[in-house]
């Protein structure tokens, strides 16, 4: 690691003695038209005549100057590009003088006469038009076969973190269009990531309006930083993508041979101006779960959460609809990971994506399959704090293989009927099963002393359907600013599952009366949520600038849950009431709101108010077949204000805050009043007399870009106070240690989170650096054994990161983050403990003559807990050396060693409420692969007819 960062500084000490060599001079100049107007904002590039590659690059300021300070001594070419005019080049040599002042240089306005006339001039490396940034790809070198990801880190401005995720400008980038059209939905690293930069001809960066904007032609000071990938006319005229293929030899797994490694993954695209298709697929045993992209969020696409997709009309600014929470985490994203995951797992996955565009029609639809086979053995070490000072600890070493597979689908389709209407229709669904079998092996322990021991092996399996429609129709007035839109949505959610739970558990020391029974039970659970929604919107301007913004939402939902428990003595299975329920909910839920917005000249200021009810009306039994039931009613009312401003100062610069209330109900799982026992020392009982969780938050940030130098600064504040927050209080048996888990309300809650982010370029086009920091803070209230624990976590964060692309052939990106999480309890301070996780990554990829290619990956990554005597290292080392060949660079075969020091595992550390845990993974460590990858171009469709496929 020492040796990485001794490199970086190395060559940033070379650099900065480059920089001040007397081989460099100042090059400087103002720009005027033929009238002498002076012309401010234009791009100015200083390109190499060779290459035309960008040496340096600004823009002119407000009195029309430029000037480059510090270049080498040597010949360009003169770049100046400005709206309007005809794009200026000059061939400029210093003399011998410090500063080369060219003087006023003059721009021609294009005149209709000059359509005409074909200009032949070098192609800048970019342009710059207000807020807009276009990159011209080939301006801006990568190896062949790299990928979309790879080009966007050589780019001016642009910021790749390792998981791949995209910043621009300092702002996070939410979406990436191909063409101007989704991509697979649109997450911005599936594109990246999986499509050639090749392909591509040029890259715009932008600040692309909110779908509530775009709907009602009102300016809610809303923006998403958006990058569209242009690609180029050869690969709008066929088929393109890539397919890899690989193997090695076996590994071991704790000193034993395992099986070989293998794996194979690809994907073809084919555009034109109104369609596009893409497959993509894999298979491995290399614990690659996903398709080169990392937390991939909605297969759905990103649209499903812009305005009005999803039917829940309100407030843009927070506190927008009610959040309902998922109870089985599967919702129709899909758990795929970029990283290698833990444990070792078989994994098998492929998709097909679908977009067609017209006048009036806009289609969409996606499939995707995924099959993941599991194989987990961790140990895990828990400390468990109580009232009083005490506390108890447990060492759990548990085994657990699973088998997921799911199918996801999604359609959307946008029709416009004319002008003034618009319908929307959006499906989505998935369908998945599975099995699991749990072993465990839990040991208590007091004062250093085991007291007991419990033995745990369940199996269970499941299937599950779900479903989520959307119908929207949207009205644009003739008037501008008055609109009106309306929704209807019905989703399902039916699951089915059965098990078997069986445990043993002995103790230390104690009578036979305390030694808890052994468990042999059955279960069978189904569960069914149904729910039937509606929203309307009206907006009617009041004046030029103001905007009265009225919303209703209403929402119908029904869930039941039968669940039975069978005990099983000998060969007889007998019912157990206890643990057995019948469950029936339906929540009605109505909320109606109306604000104000003033829009002007960048400048947004909205203030509205909400009302919301809720109604409960539930009953449980031990089965439907009872003759008296428990019932539940509840009705809860709140006033929901918001408040929001947004200033647009220009020229990449802005600034926001608002405040809102956001209403999150509780989920399905912790209303329903079932005891569930699958580990009979850790016990979980629903609770149907919860409450929603209210949390009032303030958000606040500032941002900028300057756009002549690339420098970004983003700064973030927000601040939440919880009421009702919904917590896991606990109840731990003195003598049995067994501990009890309700959801539970408690008032007094908050978070207060901050981020700081700096990128400046050391050297234009050839050296960036970044520094981020955040600081995370939290108080939490918890019930254990009636007691009243608050939880309080302070988290610091500081981070940096250097990319160099000193020359062609090499690249160098580092990157270091530094983490304390300082927590401390109110019931046993003595436990009061801080965690340190440290990362380093460096990643190099350098170019040997006859297109052979070395790269290297190392990760270092530290945890420590001096509290409890914990230290681990990992430096994990990846070396892959490639070659290029074939005709056109087609073919590439690619020798890679993993974690060639063999340290490879799984940790996980978490200190929260009142416990500290520790978590080991044996996970897949050294092993080594030879791939062979062939890239398809312009590959020919006989049947392709009238642009179509």
């Amino acid at each position: 690691m020492r040796n990485l960062f001794l490199i970086s500084t190395l060559l940033l000490f070379c650099l900065s003695l480059q920089a001040q060599t007397p081989g460099r001079v100042t090059i400087r100049g103002s720009l005027i038209d033929s009238t002498g107007t002076i012309l401010p904002g234009a791009t100015v590039m200083l390109l190499t005549p060779a290459d035309s590659s960008l040496e340096s690059f600004g823009r002119s300021g407000e009195q029309g100057k430029f000037e480059f300070r510090n270049v080498r001594r040597a010949t360009y070419l003169l770049k100046i590009t400005y709206v309007g005019y005809l794009p200026y080049q000059e061939a400029v040599t210093p003399g011998p003088e410090a500063v080369t002042d060219l003087g006023s240089i003059k721009l021609k306005p294009i005149a209709k006469e000059l359509f005409e006339v074909v200009i032949k001039t070098a192609k800048a490396p970019l342009s710059i038009r207000g807020d807009t940034v276009e990159y011209n790809a080939s301006s801006f070198k990568v190896p062949p076969g790299s990928t979309v990801e790879d080009l966007l880190r050589k780019l001016p401005g642009m910021q790749i973190d390792q998981d791949g995720g995209i910043r621009a400008q300092g702002q996070e980038v939410r979406k990436v269009t191909v063409d101007g059209k989704n991509f697979f939905g649109s997450d911005p690293k599936m594109a990246t990531k999986n499509l050639p930069a090749e392909a591509i001809s040029k890259v715009q960066v932008f600040n692309d309006k909110s779908e509530q904007a775009k709907i009602t032609g009102v300016d809610d000071g809303k923006n998403e930083k958006t990058l569209n990938l242009e690609l180029k006319e050869s690969h709008k005229k066929g088929g393109f993508g890539k397919v890899t293929a690989g193997g090695g030899p076996m590994s071991k797994v704790g000193g034993v041979n395992a099986s070989p490694r293998a794996e194979a993954r690809g994907n073809y695209n084919r555009f034109n101006q109104k369609e596009q298709f893409s497959v993509i697929g894999l298979g491995n045993n290399t614990n690659q779960t996903g398709l080169s992209w990392n937390d991939y969020q909605d297969f759905r696409g990103s649209q499903s959460f812009n305005f009005g997709d999803d039917g829940d009309f309100g407030f843009s600014n927070g506190g927008r609809f009610i959040i309902f929470t998922d109870d089985d985490n599967n919702s129709f994203s899909l758990p795929i990971s970029n990283n290698r995951g833990r444990g070792f797992s078989s994994n098998a996955a492929g998709g097909a994506n679908y977009n067609s565009t017209t006048k009036k029609t806009k289609a969409s639809s996606s499939y995707y399959y995924n099959q993941i086979h599991q194989t987990l053995d961790a140990r895990q070490t828990r400390e468990n704090f109580l009232p009083g000072g005490a506390s108890f600890g447990t060492e759990d070493k548990n085994a657990r293989v699973t088998f997921n597979r799911n199918h996801r689908f999604n359609g959307r389709f946008e029709q416009t009927l004319d002008s003034l209407n618009t319908l929307l229709l959006i499906v989505n669904g998935r369908n998945n099963a599975g099995n699991e079998t749990f072993s465990s092996a839990q040991d208590f322990f007091r004062a250093g002393s085991q007291t007991s021991r419990t033995e745990i092996n369940n199996a269970s399996d499941f299937s599950s359907f779900a479903f989520a429609s959307s119908l929207i129709f949207r009205h644009r007035f003739k008037k501008k600013g008055r609109n009106f839109a309306a929704s209807l949505g019905y989703n399902l959610n039916d699951t089915d599952g059965t098990g078997i739970q069986q445990s043993t558990s002995r103790f230390i020391g104690t009578s036979a009366g305390e030694v808890l029974p052994n468990q042999n039970q059955r279960t069978r659970t189904d569960s069914r949520q149904g729910q039937l929604k509606a929203s309307l919107l009206y907006v009617e301007p009041v004046s030029k600038r103001i905007f009265w913004e009225s919303f209703y939402n209403f929402s119908v939902r029904n869930d039941l849950v039968d669940r039975d428990v069978f005990d099983r003595r000998s060969e007889q299975m007998t019912r157990n009431d206890t643990l057995s329920r019948y469950y029936t909910n339906d929540y009605l839920y109505n909320r109606l709101g109306t604000g104000l917005r003033y829009s002007y000249k960048g400048l947004n200021v909205s203030a509205g108010m909400a009302g919301a009810r809720f109604l409960l009306d539930g009953q449980f039994a031990p089965d439907q077949t009872a003759t008296r039931f428990t019932k539940v009613n509840r009705t809860f009312s709140t006033v929901v204000p918001n408040i929001g401003l947004n200033i647009d100062l220009k020229n990449n610069r802005w600034m926001y805050s608002d405040y809102s209330v956001d209403v999150q109900m509780p989920s399905a799982r912790d209303l329903q009043p079932v005891i569930d026992n699958s580990n009979p020392r850790f016990i979980r009982v629903g609770n149907p007399d919860l409450l929603p969780q209210l949390t009032h938050r303030i958000n606040a940030g500032l941002g900028m870009f300057n756009a002549a130098n690339f420098t970004n600064l983003w700064v973030n504040v927000n601040y939440g106070q919880h009421i009702n927050q919904i917590v896991y209080n606990q109840t731990v048996d003195p003598i049995t240690l067994v501990t009890t888990s309700t959801p539970g309300n408690l008032s007094g809650g908050n978070m207060f989170n901050t981020y700081v982010d700096f990128g400046f370029p050391l050297k234009k086009t050839k050296a960036t650096m970044g520094v981020n920091s955040s600081l995370n803070f939290s108080r939490t209230p918890l019930l254990v054994n009636q007691v009243l624990n608050t939880t309080r976590s302070q988290g610091y964060r500081f981070g940096t990161s250097l990319n160099l692309t000193p020359v062609e052939f090499f690249t160098f990106y580092a990157r270091a983050n530094w983490g304390i999480t300082d927590t401390r309890y109110s019931i046993n301070t003595s436990q009061n403990q801080q965690i340190y996780n440290h990362t380093y990554n460096g990643d190099m990829n350098f170019r040997l003559p006859k297109a052979l290619f070395l790269n290297a990956n190392f990760n270092y990554q530290i945890f420590i807990n001096r509290r409890f005597g914990f230290d681990q290292k990992l430096p994990i080392l990846n070396l892959s050396a490639y070659k290029i060949f074939m005709k056109d660079n087609r073919a590439e075969v690619r020798l890679t060693a993993y974690d060639l020091f063999n340290r490879n595992q799984g940790i996980n550390q978490q200190a929260t409420q009142n416990f500290i845990s520790t978590e080991r993974v044996q996970t897949l460590a050294r092993y080594f692969m030879l791939t062979f990858t062939y890239n398809m171009r312009g590959v020919k469709d006989q049947m392709r007819r009238n642009g179509g496929f």
